[in-house]
């Protein structure tokens, strides 16, 4: 009910858009008496584009008509009678109308508390005035977008006015130049009178035409001119919608587009597409609003037809106008989710293309076809260039055509890919040392529809962000490197798909910290140290100064072609085995701030030796992908663990097992750390079964330890696989150690 109360506050445009947002669909009223029911029901959890998510739909619905019929039986007097009698009737119309298709009901409801929200926190940024920097550009370049709408609405208006009296004045002309004929007519037919009366006649009707004829000179000139200074305001109206649909397309959509591009890395979720579609929809109306005044023009010329340029002016008017909205149609054609981009043979995926302007222009008055189909490199360059006007395919989609529903509660006239499959997919010729997961394709979706009772006719075309097909599991590791590569650094307008294949070690920083942050679901990202370790494992350095990689580039091939040094494995591979360890199984640790992980052996070392024995630390292996190791005092570091070990027994039970694990690292007692992670124990024996339990132990004997009471691990290792042999369970079941 927050939302609401905050909601009722807003004032002028923002109060405006947020009342457009009900209407039969869904009523305010019901927003208002059922506020805090509304907002604290689960809306988000419901897919909207899984079927399978219709049961919980129709449950909501049901629950929304029940509240409503509950709240109407609590009105009582003579004031509560008519309220009573209007929340029954909406309860039953809201029942009608979503019976059938209850995800619509979802759709709608979380359009609208988006909508509120979003609107509130714009409010809030503008009257506080503590937004950050970044808000308060946005609040300008939207203030700046809605004056420029406000013009543009007034110079529409005016020419229209302007249009209406040359409509008028054109009329008046035409009525009198039909007298003036008349006249003509009446002098002619005065021969068969007798000559004196004919003289006084022909005197007046002389007179008479000779005054018409005179106001009709004066009037075509000022007809003329009226033409004229009308075609020059519709130039000028065209320049300001030239300029404010560059402003939305080439920044602002580019922008969302960017922000969805970087979504792919764990960035930010893109959002604003409503509002791109209210700026949209509103340049579509201006649009139409002078193209149709540029044809009432052209009929008016044709209807009285002058002396002068004007047929050319209006030709050249139609023809710019014509550009503009096509210009606007095919470039709000767009992908509003996108297909996944590391793309798996024979697996289910999901997309979805919205037409922006789908609405305002009644392309739903006759639903299009979308067409689905997956190009190479090569051929997406083509279709760029127009080289190629026909799509071919460089493999088989199946269900891969969806007819555009439109969406009356929000408006929106979109596609909803559910079930395409890639069948089979055709490669290309590789370049050197290009493997199939550097391979990028891209999905690309066409259609045509016609506007204004197909008076015109578009043909649009969309490419998806790339993605890389892969046919394993095993592939998905590089494709995703691959991926990430292109999304941090690819350039907006570039030839598919051009990135460089060199960047400065900050821009790749800022990548790996926003996917790490987006793996861990915090704000606890990568530290400074955190990314000097990466450096120095990246480019072999011991420096510990973040100021000596400022400046230092890596290349794709550092990234994630070359092995590092004594390693079957590439940097990308080893940074990405900690984030899928670390999503999987330890993500609460690092949040908790239990783990420093990127710590190499001898910084552990270094930073135990001041610690009392019985001090550990977790730091990520260097010489197995996905591992974790357990440095402290009397051991320096035990056998990785991976996955497959916390798949068994969890990280917080195998410390609860190690007696000798005393403070976590500086000096944090593991009790404090880890307790509320245990298992619980066992119970006793159930219908006289004792069940078995697992527990991890450390050897003692003085044989596993050197000449300086380290752990020997060499021989730790060889007793370690015997016993793995000897009792042919995993190692991960007992207890295992080896030098990192």
């Amino acid at each position: 009910m927050a939302m609401w109360i905050q909601a009722q506050q807003l004032q002028g445009e923002a109060l405006h858009q947020m009342q457009a947002l009900y209407g039969q669909h869904f009523p305010i009223e019901v927003r208002h008496y059922l506020a805090q029911w509304i907002e604290t029901q689960l809306w988000d959890s419901v897919e909207l584009d899984n079927p399978a998510e219709e049961a919980k739909a129709k449950r909501l619905l049901d629950n929304l008509v029940a509240e409503l019929q509950r709240k109407a039986q609590l009105q009582g007097g003579e004031d509560g009678f008519l309220l009573k009698i209007k929340l029954g009737h909406y309860a039953s119309q809201l029942k009608s109308t979503y019976d059938r298709c209850p995800l619509e009901l979802v759709r709608c409801i979380k359009h609208i508390l988006h909508s509120e929200q979003r609107l509130v926190q714009e409010a809030t940024n503008a009257s506080c005035g503590t937004g950050t920097q970044a808000m308060d550009s946005l609040s300008q370049r939207h203030q700046q977008i809605n004056q420029a709408f406000e013009e543009l609405r007034l110079a529409t208006q005016e020419t229209e006015n302007e249009l209406r009296k040359l409509q008028h004045s054109q009329e008046y002309f035409i009525i009198q130049y039909q007298e003036n004929l008349r006249i003509q007519a009446q002098l002619s037919s005065l021969s068969s009178l007798p000559p004196a009366e004919r003289t006084q006649r022909e005197t007046t009707l002389q007179s008479k035409r000779a005054t018409v004829e005179a106001w009709l000179a004066r009037e075509a000139s000022t007809l003329q001119k009226y033409r004229l200074d009308l075609s020059e305001q519709h130039q000028k109206t065209l320049g300001l919608l030239r300029k404010q649909q560059t402003l939305i397309l080439d920044e602002e959509l580019i922008q969302w587009k960017r922000r969805q591009q970087l979504a792919g890395n764990g960035g930010p979720h893109e959002g604003g597409l409503d509002v791109l579609q209210s700026w949209c929809e509103k340049l579509a109306d201006l649009i139409w609003q002078n193209r149709q005044q540029i044809r009432r023009c052209e009929h008016l010329t044709q209807q009285l037809p002058l002396p002068g340029p004007m047929e050319e002016l209006l030709s050249k008017l139609n023809s710019d106008i014509t550009d503009i909205i096509s210009a606007l149609v095919t470039s709000t054609f767009i992908i509003e989710k996108q297909p996944p981009q590391v793309l798996k043979t024979q697996t289910k995926f999901a997309a979805t293309v919205r037409l922006l302007v789908g609405g305002k222009l009644n392309v739903h008055m006759n639903p299009p076809q979308v067409k689905a189909v997956i190009v190479s490199e090569q051929q997406a360059k083509a279709l760029l260039k127009n080289e190629s006007t026909h799509s071919e395919s460089s493999g088989e989609i199946l269900n891969n055509n969806c007819v555009m529903e439109y969406h009356q509660a929000t408006g929106t006239l979109s596609a909803h890919f559910r079930n395409m499959s890639l069948k089979r997919i055709k490669r290309s010729d590789r370049r050197g040392a290009e493997s199939v997961t550097e391979e990028k394709f891209t999905v690309l979706f066409e259609s045509q529809f016609s506007v204004g009772g197909n008076e015109l006719v578009f043909h649009v075309k969309t490419l998806s962000l790339p993605v890389v097909v892969i046919v394993h599991g095993s592939q998905d590791n590089n494709a995703t490197a691959t991926v990430l590569w292109d999304n941090a650094f690819a350039e907006p307008g570039r030839v598919p798909f051009i990135v460089p294949d060199k960047v400065l070690w900050p821009q790749l920083c800022e990548a790996l910290d926003m996917k790490y942050k987006a793996e861990m679901h915090s704000g606890r990202g990568l530290s400074e140290d955190n990314l000097v370790f990466l450096a120095q494992k990246a480019f072999t350095s011991s420096s510990n100064n973040p100021e000596d990689y400022h400046n230092m580039t890596i290349s794709w091939a550092q990234f994630n072609r070359e092995s590092l040094p004594g390693r079957n494995f590439t940097f990308w591979q080893w940074f990405d085995g900690v984030v899928e360890l670390m999503k999987k199984h330890l993500k609460p640790h690092w949040n908790d701030g239990a783990i420093l992980g990127f710590v190499n052996k001898q910084q552990a070392q270094d930073m135990l030796l001041s610690k009392p024995n019985g001090t550990f630390l977790l730091r990520f292996s260097d010489s197995e992908i996905g591992g974790i190791t357990i440095a402290w005092r009397l051991v320096w570091n035990l056998l990785p663990y991976t996955t497959k070990d916390f798949s068994i027994r969890s990280l917080a039970d195998r410390i609860s097992d190690l007696n000798h694990l005393l403070f976590l690292y500086p000096d944090r007692p593991k009790d404090e750390v880890f307790a509320k992670y245990y298992t619980p124990p066992l119970s006793k024996a159930v219908d006289g079964y004792v069940k078995p339990q697992i527990k991890q132990v450390v050897p003692e004997s003085d044989t596993m330890l050197d000449a300086d009471g380290d752990f020997d691990l060499e021989d730790t290792m060889d007793v370690a696989r015997h016993v793995e042999e000897l009792l042919r369970r995993p190692m991960a079941n007992q207890w295992s150690s080896q030098q990192s």
